[in-house]
């Protein structure tokens, strides 16, 4: 006798005071499922997950849960309020006598149960809200970039215990070789709804790539129905008019079709171009050293980086890899030892917690607010590449469309 489905999503409609994010979606996750949600960023996918979950309810349809079957999900920014340590959180829900799953969990993914909530970095904390999701072991996993904030060697444990697991699980994530490794089936959600393909994520592109070849022929066959059918009512015979009055609204329905197709989103226009040139010598390093307290972060360390270099940093989280990289770049001094930059450097930083960004501002105040982009007079044009360009189509360029901005 046939299992009932772990999870159903029954025809769910939602929107966001705007244009649908998903209309009449329907999907279904059966025992030992290893899926992998898929879509471009903005479609819908972290959304879809968390109406899955029970926190965010459909404007209409169903989301039915299997008798007996407990849901779990991790997402990308977990609330510990209430919770004085990160054990204390990861702990949630236990039997005290299950209290080495936190343990266990915690090993593989280097985070500290005693650490307290108050001092504990994002990184920590997703650790142990995925430490908290594989302790409880649920039926089912929801798990939104899992991956986020771990290190080679923690993304291996993590890896390992997903394909020892009996539970079914859907991931989110950008990391490719992950989910190739460990799923069997995907969910593609594109412009409002969801395909699945029984093939794991390796399989993906070539899929998506025929799917939206056979769309371009079905358009250009539209196309050409509706340009012959209009030719047709040009030239029409008049003394038929009345008779073919069917026929005219038939291409008013075809021209209707076409107009409600969604069209494909572009790829982001991410161009990088090199700034003025700088010398042969980027940085050089002789000597530094770094702790904090008693704990050493960097003992004596020489480093040259030539113009043109590509260098990766690599090691277990807090070893000291942003530290080092923040000394490089003159956002933090060594203890000992000598930095020197090189000349006509210009330095631009990415850094992982968004520390630029003011959560308040607006997308379109946060370019033009920055005098570095800023045209000198303008509030709606910004420098890009020293060319003024106006905000929104740059952030068109980026995949945000200008409700967004």
């Amino acid at each position: 006798m046939a299992r009932a489905p772990l999870l159903q999503v029954n025809e769910i409609s939602l929107t966001f005071g705007g244009d649908p994010v998903f209309e009449d979606m329907s999907l279904v996750v059966q025992s030992g499922d290893r899926l992998a949600l898929v879509g471009r960023n903005g479609s819908g996918k972290s959304t879809l997950m968390k109406v899955m979950a029970g926190l965010v309810e459909a404007d209409s349809g169903d989301v039915i849960v299997g008798p007996g079957v407990s849901v779990g999900y991790m997402e990308q920014d977990p609330d510990l309020t209430g919770f004085d340590t990160l054990g204390d959180f990861a702990a949630h829900g236990l039997d005290p006598s299950e209290m080495y799953k936190v343990e266990r969990a915690g090993e593989g993914l280097k985070f500290d149960p005693a650490r307290p909530v108050s001092t504990a970095s994002g990184g920590e904390r997703r650790r142990a809200a995925l430490a908290r999701l594989m302790a409880s072991e649920p039926e089912l996993m929801l798990l939104d970039e899992p991956t986020n904030h771990l290190d080679i060697e923690a993304i291996r444990w993590l890896e390992d215990e997903l394909k020892a697991t009996r539970a079914a699980f859907v991931i989110i994530s950008h990391d490719r070789a992950f989910l190739r490794e460990l799923t069997r089936a995907t969910l593609w959600v594109d412009r409002g709804v969801v395909r699945r393909q029984d093939i794991g994520f390796g399989g993906f592109e070539a899929w998506r790539d025929q799917m939206w070849e056979e769309e371009d022929m079905q358009r250009h066959k539209l196309n050409r129905k509706i340009k012959a059918e209009a030719r047709w009512a040009v030239e029409g015979i008049s003394a038929r008019r009345k008779r073919n009055q069917g026929r005219v609204r038939a291409l008013q329905d075809l021209r209707a079709e076409r107009a409600s197709q969604i069209k494909r989103q572009g790829t982001a226009a991410m161009a990088l171009e090199a700034g003025p040139k700088s010398g042969r010598k980027v940085v050089e390093a002789m000597g530094i050293t770094k702790a904090f307290g008693d704990k050493t972060i960097l003992r004596p360390f020489d480093i040259t980086i030539q113009r043109g270099d590509r260098i990766a940093l690599v090691g277990p989280n807090g070893v000291g890899k942003t530290t080092l990289l923040n000394m490089l770049i003159g956002k933090e001094q060594p203890d000992g030892g000598e930095i020197k930059q090189g000349t006509n450097l210009e330095i631009a930083l990415f850094d992982q917690a968004r520390a630029q960004l003011d959560g308040d501002m607006s997308l379109w105040d946060s370019l033009t607010g920055d005098p570095e982009m800023r045209v000198s007079g303008k509030a709606d044009q910004i420098l890009v590449r020293g060319q003024p360009k106006h905000v929104v189509g740059y952030l068109k360029e980026f995949l945000f469309d200008e409700g967004q901005a």
